[in-house]
């Protein structure tokens, strides 16, 4: 945590030739998160790992886990990996039939619950189930594929968000997955989010290592707060 801001990794972006190196690196910069995206190319187009690789990558570091399920009726999966109590597991909105069924059970039996929401979606879908969540994760591009350039609408909807928080007086974390980079960062903690899903834009960049990309949003981060 850096400023009360945490970052989350994550690991579909990562150089899947260099896994060790790069884990050790984000150790090394004392990432909060690693952000498992599964994705089922159903609810959102293309796939990422699946549990296997999840599992074996949790056995090889002591960062805590971020699940983003982008998966439809996700309970399906429920079981499929191994999720330590200290965890975030988050599923869509738009994904289950019973949102509030999904939540509770995730509540109760497997770890910390979030709910993600995509661009379209409105805030007030959430009202009735805001109280149960650890987490509400805003996508700011569509599901699916990564190096995407931001949706700028959902910066109000980050606003809104954290009305709602303090509507309710709750403490739920509010998450910015997509295109989360140095331009946009500035924008995105203005306007509410505190838990940072980083990236191919922002983290995993080819023109410079993830210790110096974790500098330079340190360095942004100190211009706002």
């Amino acid at each position: 945590m850096y400023k009360g801001i945490t970052f989350s990794a994550s690991l579909m972006c990562i150089d899947w030739l260099n896994v060790e190196k790069q884990i050790k690196e984000l150790e090394e910069s004392l990432v909060d998160y690693i952000h498992y995206d599964i994705i089922d190319g159903n609810f959102a187009p293309d796939f990422t790992m699946g549990s296997s690789i999840v599992n074996l990558v949790q056995n090889k570091t002591s960062i805590k886990s971020d699940f983003h399920l982008m998966v439809d009726e996700p309970s399906r999966i429920f079981d499929a990996f191994n999720v330590p109590k200290d965890s975030f597991f988050t599923i869509h909105q738009e994904a289950c039939r019973n949102l509030y069924r999904d939540l509770i059970y995730i509540k109760q039996k497997i770890c910390k619950v979030g709910v993600a929401l995509s661009p379209a979606t409105n805030i007030d879908t959430l009202e009735y189930v805001i109280e149960e969540v650890d987490n509400v994760l805003l996508m700011t591009v569509s599901p699916g594929y990564m190096g995407q350039k931001l949706v700028p609408q959902v910066l109000k909807k980050v606003e809104q968000l954290k009305k709602l928080r303090e509507d309710y007086k709750l403490n739920f974390k509010i998450t910015v997955d997509g295109n989360v980079n140095l331009e946009n960062i500035p924008k995105m903690i203005d306007a509410g989010s505190d838990n940072l899903v980083l990236g191919s834009s922002g983290l995993f960049r080819k023109d410079r290592s993830i210790k110096k990309s974790i500098e330079l949003i340190k360095e942004c981060i100190d211009k706002i707060i």
